[in-house]
């Protein structure tokens, strides 16, 4: 079986993050799937998805080793190319990836304690964010 649905962050972009674990598990409880797994994927190029223990340090740290690797405001290439003032924005994406999948068990998405599903939006600009779950199992 396959089930999928499609959830909105609006976003205040510049590395923001939001915790979707919550939106993840109650997608997976919709589906009815007991066993199987869970795909999120993030539908653009300026963001990313990804796994971390969300809390105010962590997510500050992230910004901050994220900006000192790739940091805004750079003359990056794509910059010269559209004007849009984003190449960091999709660099950083590239870099952590759009998508994970974790697998679903008793229909539950199966994390760590400390472990959450997040949004980090890079971009420029606020956006509204469009984000596949499909869930597959029995």
């Amino acid at each position: 079986m396959v089930f999928q649905k499609e959830i909105i962050i609006n976003s205040d972009a510049f590395d923001s993050i939001y915790d979707i674990t919550d939106m993840v598990n109650n997608t997976i409880k919709e589906s009815k799937i007991n066993n199987g797994l869970v795909n999120v994927f993030l539908i653009g190029s300026t963001a990313s998805i990804t796994t971390i223990e969300f809390e105010d340090g962590l997510e500050m740290d992230l910004k901050n080793i994220l900006n000192k690797i790739i940091p805004r405001g750079f003359n990056y290439n794509h910059n010269r190319k559209w004007g849009d003032g984003n190449g960091d924005a999709h660099l950083k994406a590239s870099l952590i990836g759009p998508q994970i999948t974790c697998p679903v068990k008793n229909n539950n998405i199966v994390l760590g304690t400390w472990q959450q599903i997040v949004l980090i939006d890079s971009d420029n600009r606020p956006r509204r964010r469009n984000i596949l779950i499909t869930v597959i199992g029995d």
